[in-house]
């Protein structure tokens, strides 16, 4: 960890962030678990020791990985909090123009109204909890379709049909309920806490690696190209973990890749939330690889890879505690946006690497769920990336079992520290 950097800076591409409504049902979530389950949460938790370095340490336990309780506590203490990416600023260039999206049990909209301001809102209606909006597009207002309430972009109730005689009720109290949201650089974020500051949002989403990354080339320049969609039968983690192995899996499973990539330049930079890998490319002339690649990783399931004219990011999804889905974004140089067969073959060339990635860790997770597996090692210089991944779970995880305060979880807590 002796590349761990604990200076933050604040990163000056911070764009625009919107409303700064709160209501009592924006509150942060309560842990929905039973004591039983935190008990059971604690138990899994314990088994791994944050506190070892990479050198001493066996890694995550497989209970993490098939898990049905974890599962739903990582969905309140980990997806629950701080800012996570949910789409593209592209997405929202123009004045109502919306997306949608999930994050667990979250369904939610992110616009942009009518004076240019971004707004993210729960995605459920107030009267009987149906979806005002799906996909995306351009829209004055979100119709309810189940029975027509009608929402502005700044989420105030504009129309409730056929309440006549309705009482005790207000409007104003009636609205969407909000959902922080801010961008950086090229990305959308939400974030689920109320009480998020979204002025520190560099700071909090990429601590001291934000201007690392604006170097990179990660900035609002590029122009979306592509989007695809893998839905793969793994846990989430398994799917960071093989992202965070340093290079190590890719001669083996990704020949065509490894061709050109000079594997021994290889290395890894940790940050406070960020963990970020760098090689150089072979001289092969290959314009899609350039001449060199960085690999970002946000915590906690967030990858930004930039190369040669491309960029692509990797947005990891839970959708079971053996499933989740995989969303890529493909952006370009504009120069190169008119070049449809280079778009054409670099897009192919990428869904190889990820069809072989694909079946790599479904057997992974097959692994997992069997009797004989229960943790393994760490190879040390290439894999402390994925430590100190596991590491912020352990801690995070940890924090909210604590959180719940119940008699007998937190007991077993104290054991941990």
């Amino acid at each position: 960890m002796a590349a761990l950097r604990l200076q933050f800076q604040f990163s000056g591409n911070l764009l625009q962030s919107s409303s700064k409504r709160c209501s009592l049902s924006s509150k942060r979530s309560v842990c929905r678990l039973g004591a039983v389950e935190l008990e059971d949460c604690a138990l899994k938790v314990a088994q791994f020791d944050g506190g070892k370095p990479v050198e001493e340490s066996l890694t995550a336990p497989s209970s993490w990985y098939w898990s049905s309780s974890l599962a739903s506590l990582e969905m309140e203490c980990i997806f629950g909090r701080g800012w996570h990416a949910a789409g593209y600023v592209e997405q929202l260039e123009n004045p109502r123009q919306f997306f949608t999206g999930s994050l667990g049990r979250v369904r939610y909209v992110v616009c942009r109204d009518e004076q240019g301001q971004l707004h993210a809102f729960h995605n459920v209606c107030r009267h009987h909890a149906a979806p005002v909006a799906s996909g995306s597009g351009c829209t004055p207002s979100f119709s309810c379709p189940y029975h027509g309430w009608t929402y502005g972009l700044d989420g105030n109730l504009l129309k409730a049909t056929r309440i006549t005689g309705i009482k005790n009720f207000n409007p104003r109290e009636s609205g969407l309920v909000p959902i922080q949201v801010a961008a950086w650089g090229p990305f959308v974020l939400i974030n689920l806490d109320a009480q998020a500051n979204q002025e520190l949002v560099a700071v909090e989403w990429l601590g001291s690696s934000s201007d690392l990354l604006v170097a990179a080339g990660i900035d609002r320049s590029l122009r979306h190209v592509a989007r695809r969609d893998y839905v793969i039968d793994c846990n989430w983690k398994v799917y960071c973990d093989n992202y965070l192995d340093g290079g190590y899996h890719v001669p083996f499973a990704h020949p065509g890749l490894a061709k050109g990539l000079d594997l021994a330049s290889y290395k890894t930079v940790l940050y406070e939330t960020v963990s970020i890998q760098s090689c150089r490319s072979k001289n092969t002339g290959e314009e899609r690889l350039g001449e060199r690649a960085t690999y970002a990783f946000v915590y906690p399931n967030f990858m930004i890879n930039r190369y040669g004219p491309w960029m692509d990011t990797n947005l990891v999804l839970p959708i079971a505690p053996n499933k989740c889905q995989v969303v890529f974004d493909y952006y370009l140089e504009p120069q190169f946006c008119q070049d449809k067969e280079f778009i054409a073959s670099s897009l192919e060339e990428s869904d190889q690497v990820q069809r072989e990635d694909v079946t790599l860790c479904q057997s992974v997770q097959q692994g997992l769920e069997s009797l004989s597996y229960d943790a393994g090692r760490y190879a040390p210089k290439v894999e402390e990336a994925m430590h100190h991944f596991h590491c912020r779970l352990h801690n995070d995880l940890l924090l909210g079992i604590k959180r719940a305060k119940i008699p007998s979880v937190e007991r077993s807590c104290q054991r941990e520290v």
